[in-house]
This record gives C-alpha cells, structure tokens and sequence, in this order.
C-alpha cells in the first residue's frame, strides 16, 4: 500500500523554492538549499505575511511550527538570526525561515498563526534576548528569577556572574557573585592527550601491564601476551591410539544386568488367586 504523503525527493526542494518566491514576493530576500534542506531569508516586517503564505498557499502549505531557534552572530551588525522551522504534513517536506534581529529591534510575534509560539518565543527570549512585539506574555521560562544576562551569547561567561547555595544561617538558598579562587593554580594551556611533559595523576599505571583481569589502559593484545607470559606452559598429550575394541562381556559400564542361569523360581505370591482361564486374578 502506498503511503499517503509523498516520499522526500530532491527535486522538491526546487519546486519549493520557486513556489516560496511567487509566494513571499519583495519579502523574500534569498532563498538557498544547503545540506539537502530549504531555507528562506525574508524581512522582519514582512515575517507574518510570508509565514502565513507559506502556510495557507496551495503547493507549500506548511501546517505546522515545529520549532523557533536563535543563532548569535556577534560580529555582525544584526547579531541573531531567528529561524522558524516548519513541516507540511501533505507535502512530508520541511523547511527553514530566517530572519535577523538585533537587541533594540523586535522580532513580530507569530502567536496569531500558532499559538505555540508562545513558549517558543520566551525561550528566544530568554537564551538571547530577543524581543518579540505581540508576545502577551514575553518573561523567561528556563533561568531562575532574577537571573541576569542570557546563557545562549557567545559573549555570556562560561562560569555565569552569581552562584547559589543553602545558607544554614538565613535557612534559605542565597545568590552570590561567582568566586574563583586561582591564586593556586596553574595553566599551561596543553592537551595531556598531545603528550604532556610532566606525569598526571595516575599515569604511572600505564608503564606495565597489571594483572590479568585487574584495569589496565593496556591493549588486549598487551593483555593477553601478560597472562601468556604468568601461564605454565603443560606438555602436550601423547597422541591419542586407536580406539580397541569394546569388550561387551562385561557389564561393569553398561548397567544391564547378567542373565542368572540357575535362577531359583520366584515364591508365588498368596494374594494372586488363578483364574480358570489360565490368568491370575486379585
């Protein structure tokens, strides 16, 4: 039986991209396919035309809004690129829609076509700090309360700028500036995989084999030439006669019993009363 929605083809992505064209119009600001997928580059102020379009017009129809992501660019002037991903269901095919953004320019809210937009949205939101007009409910969604900056920018530190523990004096948990203490420490900025000059913790268990069984960073190989090495070597067996034989008088290995030739008759047994017909009755 033959799957309702058509198989994945390449020459889609063709058709698609020239459909999205007379689709967008001036919105459209490029159109590309790269690794095999379709993405769209169209204005901030015409967002909401071109998604609708792209949702509502025979040959695209893209239902669904399966996901909203942001890319931070720093060097450029508009530093993030928000991207829309989309999915028809009638077409099996999925795309990209781009748009840029900056700190001080608003993304238009696409809450009105998909009303799952919405925790979309403040995760953008809340990762980069992209502001989306039309948001009835713009706050962040996956940092504490209070937090401050956005995880997500390539500039936001690794260590963050406050950390928290339990206070057994206020009984409560407290936010503190994050403190690295480094008067201690040393950086000399070199792989130990790229051959280390100094020996790490540790690796003095590397130089021989340990015993067999035992953890080893040792190959198998290493291994198994260690335990060759600890095994007695034992003579190897005669070589094997051929088989004589079997004597089948005696019954020593066989279980079967000997045949009693002076064998005394049985007592008859006084509860077995014969029956006329030659047969024992009871």
């Amino acid at each position: 039986m033959r799957a309702p929605a058509p198989a994945w083809a390449a020459q889609l992505n063709d058709a698609t991209i020239d459909a999205a064209r007379a689709a967008i119009g001036g919105a459209l600001l490029d159109a590309v396919e790269i690794a095999g997928e379709v993405q769209l580059h169209v204005t901030r102020d015409g967002l909401v035309a071109a998604l609708i379009a792209l949702r509502d017009t025979p040959g695209l129809e893209y239902q669904q809004l399966m996901e909203i992501a942001g890319v931070d660019y720093p060097d450029r002037a508009e530093r993030f690129e928000i991207v829309y991903c989309l999915l028809s269901l009638t077409r099996n095919h999925r795309l990209h829609v781009h748009v840029g953004a900056s700190e001080d320019t608003p993304v238009p809210s696409v809450t009105d076509i998909w009303p799952v937009a919405g925790w979309l949205e403040r995760e953008v939101y809340d990762m980069y700090g992209v502001l989306f007009s039309g948001n009835r409910d713009l706050r962040r969604i996956l940092t504490d309360y209070g937090f401050r900056g956005h995880p997500f920018r390539k500039d936001f530190p690794l260590t963050g700028f406050v950390e928290l523990r339990y206070s057994e004096e206020q009984k409560r948990v407290v936010y503190e500036p994050v403190k690295l203490a480094q008067d201690f420490r040393t950086f000399d900025f070199e792989s130990p995989w790229e051959g280390a000059q100094y020996v790490l913790p540790g690796d003095e268990k590397a130089k021989l084999p340990e015993a067999k069984g035992a953890p080893t960073p040792a190959t198998a190989t290493e291994v198994q030439k260690a335990g060759a090495a600890q095994t007695p070597k034992q003579d190897a067996p005669a070589p094997s006669q051929p088989y004589a034989k079997k004597d089948t008088t005696s019954t020593a290995e066989t279980g079967a019993g000997r045949a009693e030739t002076d064998a005394v008759p049985k007592p008859a047994d006084p509860d077995v009363v014969p029956s006329k017909g030659g047969g024992q009755n009871q």
